[in-house]
């Protein structure tokens, strides 16, 4: 499900700026042509999903298979089982440990206690009814609303002005006489300024800058929720931090940090938000920062097991005490027949014909209609404007790069690729440094198992060393870059001399496509690990009991005694940057890619 229709128009992003020496009238009009087509856009994408959805196992057999992308070995010993992995979003629950290592959950929708202020408005006139109309009808709906205060009174009235300006940064209100009573109509503040920022007056000099809140979140990415709460309350996304990003297909549950937006404000959006809610509020004097989390715990579901109970016991007790191999996620390469960590190669190589014919050329698949259209009028014509015309929605990787070719020209496409933004061009870079690491895992797991050899790397500290006695837990592999040394042992050389790149020249010409390198553990044990095998008749029951389930009361589900189906339900707590799917692929010992579980699940549930 999407957002509540009550959302406001978005604010202008940088993006729809004016074009240089453009009329003024002309700009306007121009960004309110755009603002509609994306809107019909996403009207038509929501319609093309549901036309796909029909046939997505069938489009999904050009998707990319775990072997693509490096991903060949396993360390445990059991036989594997078969198992369906997120047939529901809520069989793969997310919840993320913060710095100190406490597991972050939605427990509590109160709202602070406000400032002063408001305690004073509050107990002087009765005011409550008054500002959920005004927040509810006014600043969600994004029209008038007009009320008449209880006990008439000049100075009751302007403490309800005040009262909304304070607390409601963007509205205004003023006093109309109608049929012989005076009348407050509350509105939107003339100009997109007044509402998107709010007055530096309005916030409480003795309250942290920042409304820290627990974000719990249904099949919808971290960004995409972003989004959804930037346009509601008026303000750009980049006023939100986080520590990281959390899977759309899953429950989720993550602190977020916005500036200057309080409390009460978030809180009132939970009236209307669909598949988001909000909640455990606190002013802090700091954002959030990306990556300063200590890890997720994850609580998931297989489905329709055909393992044994010895089976599952054995792969469990592996899982725990030996671990899994600590691969990069079919998701860092992404879904259709042309892979991610390709881009990035073609990158590295300075070949940008190639990078533009990758992200544009057609390709067999999951796509979405219009983008089916688009590259077919670039593979046509080769007219950049042609087929950005072929776009409803210009936000996506495709259509920035069309707006890039069409201003810039064919000729300039180093800075035409630079209108897509950076962390999705960099996004490529790392896909292809993953997709090699992958492959020197593989081939190292091939070599040496789980032996522990003379010219493994281990980290002593910040340092990374060449070591003889060691565990195998504590070795690392290098990410590909120039501030990297690489095990005697590896084939990293061969590996990129096959893509025509040096090793020994890693540096771009473009500074952002520079490569220093990274340092990952080959192995990663979880912690935290319990399982239990849940039967069950219904293949749609839910199976985990959600933070908001909890808070509505809802009960717990009830697990059968013997029912047509077995489920293997198991909790663990992992590092960030690691991937859960590959310590579900150690367990079942199957391709977790979603061509593959795609049609498992197709074939199940038929």
């Amino acid at each position: 499900m999407e957002e509540a229709e009550a959302c406001p128009v978005p604010v202008l992003t940088a993006e729809k700026r004016s074009l240089p020496d453009e009329d003024p009238d002309h700009a306007a009009k121009r960004l309110r042509v755009e603002e509609e087509e994306e809107s019909r856009g996403e009207d038509e994408e929501e319609q093309l999903e549901e036309e796909v959805e029909e046939s997505f196992a069938d489009m999904m057999k050009h998707g990319l298979s775990e072997p693509d992308v490096g991903i060949l070995k396993f360390i445990s010993e059991h036989k594997g089982f078969s198992g369906v992995l997120k047939e529901r979003y809520s069989d793969f629950v997310v919840h993320e440990i913060n710095k100190d290592g406490k597991v972050v959950v939605l427990d509590d929708l109160s709202v602070p206690a406000e400032a002063e202020v408001r305690a004073h408005i509050t107990h002087t006139v009765p005011l409550e009814l008054d500002v959920d109309e005004v927040m509810e009808t006014c600043l969600l709906a994004n029209r008038q609303n007009l009320f008449q205060v209880q006990e008439d009174s000049k100075e009751k009235r302007t403490l309800l002005h005040r009262a909304v300006k304070t607390l409601y940064p963007g509205l205004e209100t003023k006093t109309e006489d109608r049929e012989g009573k005076k009348f407050i109509v509350a509105y939107h503040a003339a100009g997109k300024t007044a509402l998107a920022a709010p007055r530096k007056h309005s916030w409480p000099k003795n309250r942290g800058s920042f409304c820290h809140f627990v974000l719990y979140k249904e099949n919808k990415d971290t960004m995409d929720a972003i989004n959804v709460l930037s346009k509601f309350l008026r303000v750009r996304p980049n006023m939100f931090s986080y520590m990281g990003t959390k899977d759309k297909r899953a429950v989720t549950v993550q602190e977020i940090a916005v500036l200057k937006i309080s409390a009460e404000r978030l809180s009132h959006l939970n009236k209307c938000l669909m598949n988001l809610k909000l909640g455990n509020f606190s002013y802090k004097k700091w954002p959030l920062k990306l990556g300063e989390l200590q890890g997720n715990h994850f609580t998931v579901v297989l489905r329709n097991i055909s393992g044994s109970l010895e089976q599952v016991e054995q792969a469990m007790t592996s899982l725990r005490e030996t671990g899994f191999i600590n691969y990069y996620g079919m998701q860092r390469f992404g879904t259709t027949a042309v892979p991610t960590h390709r881009v990035g190669r073609a990158i590295l190589q300075n070949n940008w014909k190639e990078v533009v014919d990758l992200i544009l050329k057609p390709r067999p698949g999951a796509e979405k209609g219009y983008l089916v259209k688009c590259r077919e009028e670039w593979a046509r014509s080769q007219d950049p404007e042609a087929a950005l015309k072929k776009l409803p929605v210009k936000r996506c990787v495709e259509g920035q790069l069309l707006r890039g070719l069409a201003k810039y020209g064919k000729n300039n496409i180093i800075t035409a690729f630079g209108l897509i933004p950076r962390n999705n061009r960099l996004m490529y870079i790392h896909s292809y440094q993953s997709f090699v690491w992958n492959c020197m895992v593989s081939k190292r797991m091939e070599a040496f198992g789980l032996r522990a050899v003379e010219g493994d790397l281990v980290l002593r500290g910040s340092e990374c060393v060449c070591v003889h006695k060691h565990s195998v837990h504590d070795v690392v592999m290098p990410l590909p870059g120039f501030d990297v040394i690489y095990p005697t042992h590896s084939g990293y050389r061969d590996m990129l001399s096959a893509d025509d790149l040096d090793i020994d020249s890693m540096r771009h010409k473009v500074r952002d496509y520079s490569l220093a390198g990274a340092y990952r553990r080959i192995l990663i044990r979880p912690r935290d690990v319990s399982w239990e095998l849940i039967q069950y008749d219904d293949p749609r029951v839910p199976l985990v009991h959600t933070d908001v389930e909890k808070l509505e009361n809802a009960p717990a589900p009830v697990y059968l005694k013997e029912g047509k189906y077995r489920a293997l339900k198991m909790e663990f707590s992992l590092p960030s940057s690691t991937y859960a799917t590959m310590a579900v692929r150690e367990v079942l010992k199957m391709d977790t890619s979603i061509k593959n579980q795609t049609q498992l699940n197709t074939s199940w549930l038929n």
